[in-house]
């Protein structure tokens, strides 16, 4: 009697296809609990950033809401807001008033003046200590040129007042020449070189604690090729000094012209007057002005709205030309 066997199939050699994870959730969560874990793990150090975060949060950020006011009608004693919409009427304003052309026209002269002398002696006086050997000299050098840094501007403004004042040190030096005493601060001739030459003093110092610690990470060795192949000092700063500071110089650069439009408000609130506003008169004083002597608050919240889309229009600008160019940038 013969036993019928059924033929088992033959085994599929086609690969099991298993679904696919959910790769994207699982990143997801991957992604969540390192950063979880990292914030149990290092929490001293982020608490740290907790007080500069508010502080940038309160004084910086919150404060842009009151820009709105630039659009609408605002009453001292009424609205925090503005008690009504009237579009860009201030705007209009002040593109119609010639006063505030002739601040503008200071305020581009001043930054002007202030980053072609503020902007490229801290670099100067970085391969100059560069250059010294002798570490006692080079230090005292350094103490010196820091210092007036951490003045206030306050005491900054009154040092120059006394200094050119009709019976101050520079009016004592002219008449021991044989020359007449000059008001300097009375003068609007002056007063821009008053400013800038007080600025290069403030600020060149402290400007040269970068340059200093972007050129101690130079290599070494590229001197040593430079001097190999016959370059003297000047062709070694040119060729290799120069282009290793670089980007420290660049980022500077873009954050200067950031600040093009501001120039100083604080300084020349203290050192000018009504005798020289033809040339001292900047946007920030003249907002300053127009809001709190005048109690004209959307109109100076305009002023400063429109001083700030174009300081924001120049960083936006120098970031773009300096990556194009140079291939450096803040972002």
């Amino acid at each position: 009697m013969s036993v019928l066997k059924t033929a088992e199939p033959a085994p599929d050699d086609t690969p099991i296809r298993r679904p696919a994870p959910a790769a994207p959730t699982a990143r997801r969560r991957v992604h969540r609990r390192s950063w979880r874990q990292a914030l149990r793990r290092d929490w001293q150090l982020y608490s740290l950033a907790v007080l500069p975060l508010l502080f940038f949060a309160i004084f910086r950020y919150l404060p842009m809401l009151g820009n709105v006011i630039a659009f609408r009608r605002f009453q001292p004693g009424g609205s925090l807001f503005g008690e009504y919409w009237v579009g860009l009427r201030y705007f209009r304003m002040f593109l119609a008033d010639p006063k505030f052309w002739d601040v503008f026209t200071n305020t581009v002269v001043l930054g002007t003046l202030t980053l072609l002398f503020c902007f490229p002696l801290p670099i100067v006086l970085a391969l100059l200590l560069n250059e010294i050997r002798t570490r006692t000299v080079r230090r005292f050098v350094q103490s010196v040129s820091y210092l007036p840094h951490f003045l206030s501007i306050v005491v900054v403004a009154a040092m120059v007042a006394e200094l050119v004042s009709v019976n101050g040190t520079v009016n004592q030096l002219v008449q021991a020449m044989g020359g007449d005493p000059t008001p300097f601060l009375q003068r609007p001739d002056w007063f821009r070189a008053i400013y800038v030459s007080s600025e290069v003093w403030q600020t060149v110092g402290w400007g040269t604690i970068l340059y200093l610690a972007a050129l101690t990470t130079i290599d070494d060795n590229l001197y040593e090729a430079a001097r190999i192949d016959g370059a003297n000092r000047w062709r070694q700063t040119w060729h290799v000094t120069l282009p290793g500071i670089r980007p420290t110089m660049m980022t500077l650069l873009i954050l200067n012209i950031g600040t093009f439009m501001t120039v100083g408000f604080e300084k020349v609130l203290l050192l000018y007057n009504p005798l020289t506003y033809p040339t001292s008169d900047v946007i920030s004083t003249y907002l300053f002005r127009m809001g709190f002597e005048s109690s004209n608050f959307s109109y100076a919240a305009a002023i400063g709205l429109f001083e700030a889309v174009i300081g924001l229009t120049l960083v936006f600008g120098a970031n773009a030309i300096s990556r194009r160019t140079t291939g450096t940038s803040l972002w």
